[in-house]
């Protein structure tokens, strides 16, 4: 909270936690992978120094570059802009521009040159946020908060990343809960989704509207992998009853009838993750599920996922919620709020309404500034290499 509604100083604290963060993150995988560290071609992946380059890129862009930035989210997104101090940036690093398969055949800049481009740019940031008063408006610090939340997903993504290609990280712990299961009561209410406050919040949050939400029993954590392997045990993944149409789709392509991250051997179940196998706790978090499996394991217990207003409702009315550990997937489509207005960064929510898949709450790789009651993160649903899991809605 203190990002999305704090002063200069919280604004500035958090950018520099991010740059951090982003810094540790680009040594590990120059240890695991060399000076200019190289992964293959996947859809969900960027090339690393293109990461780099695109986070000091994004920050320039919105903030030294940008002439109108103290006007806020009213802003002219293509307002002609002053040069980058690196040349080619715009050629290189612009997301809307630069085609994604591109980036494995972009002439980037090395490693050093990438960094001193980080420095030079959070340099220039910083100086901007410093000549702002303690009592800045928040139109004044909208981008400035913007690139912070920016630097702190992409190095959620390359959480994502270092788990997907081995690279060890050792950040953050493993993720537990209570064996049994409790469930909350929530009594039907009128509750209003979405957010209406001050500070900072994404375009896709905004247009606050109330709701009718019928009387529902959630579970008051994530689902954990003692729930979920008995599914996998009893052939959930061969029976393909309990697979939606869409579903069975992505099943016909899977070659092992279990998460991609997970094996037995004769002493028990693993979890791949920071770049080894490890022995599974069944009190854990189930995570690595995409939500074809979160709703193929709810329909086998009798349950469902839940709908974005429930979890946002029992999220900030039942004092027991617990949230924070994983990623959780919704059987909410991601589309727009009543009233909807893209703000300057125009490709943020606009472009995947109706493709992606809501999912609320935060992993143990998700930045403090990231973990909001009402913020909606939303991806593609076939997406396992997410730290993403489940918790379930007593079926009527």
């Amino acid at each position: 909270m203190a990002l999305r509604t704090g002063p200069p100083a919280a604004v500035r604290s958090a950018l520099l936690h991010a740059r951090e963060r982003t810094l540790r993150l680009a040594e590990a995988f120059r240890s695991a992978l060399g000076p200019l560290p190289q992964v293959p071609y996947a859809t969900e992946l960027n090339p690393p120094l293109w990461e780099l380059g695109h986070i000091a890129w994004f920050q320039e862009w919105w903030i030294a570059r940008n002439p109108q930035r103290e006007l806020g989210i009213a802003a002219d997104p293509v307002a002609v802009r002053k040069p980058s101090l690196l040349a080619r940036a715009d050629a290189w690093y612009d997301s809307s521009a630069v085609a994604h398969r591109s980036r494995w055949e972009l002439p980037l800049p090395d490693a050093q040159a990438t960094h001193a481009y980080l420095e030079e740019t959070l340099a220039q940031t910083l100086e901007l946020l410093a000549a702002l008063p303690a009592d800045a408006a928040d139109d004044a610090l909208y981008f400035f908060r913007l690139a912070a939340l920016h630097e702190q997903m992409h190095a959620e993504a390359a959480v994502y990343m270092a788990q997907g290609i081995g690279i060890p990280l050792h950040e953050g712990g493993r993720a537990f809960t209570a064996s049994d299961r409790i469930e909350l009561q929530v009594p039907a209410t009128g509750f209003e989704l979405g957010t209406s406050a001050g500070g900072f919040a994404f375009d896709n949050e905004l247009g606050a509207h109330a709701v009718q939400v019928p009387a529902f029993a959630i579970d008051a954590e994530p689902v954990t992998w003692g729930a979920y392997l008995p599914f996998v045990e009893q052939g959930g993944y061969d029976d393909t009853g309990w697979w939606s149409a869409e579903a069975r789709a992505w099943l016909q392509g899977l070659q092992h009838r279990h998460p991609a991250t997970l094996r037995r051997d004769r002493t028990g179940w693993e979890l791949r993750r920071d770049g080894r196998w490890q022995r599974l706790h069944e009190d854990e978090v189930a995570l690595h599920l995409n939500a074809y499996e979160a709703e193929a394991w709810c329909r086998w217990a009798g349950r469902r996922l839940p709908t974005e207003a429930e979890w946002e409702c029992a999220a900030c009315t039942r004092p027991g919620f617990r949230w924070g550990q994983v990623w959780e997937w919704t059987a909410s489509e991601f589309e727009p709020y009543p009233g909807f207005q893209a703000h300057p960064y125009r490709d943020y929510s606009q472009p995947w309404f109706g493709s992606r898949r809501v999912l609320r709450g935060a992993s143990t790789a998700t930045s403090p500034g990231l973990a909001h009651a009402r913020y909606r993160n939303f991806f593609a649903p076939e997406r396992q290499d997410i730290l993403a899991g489940l918790r379930s809605v007593r079926a009527s």
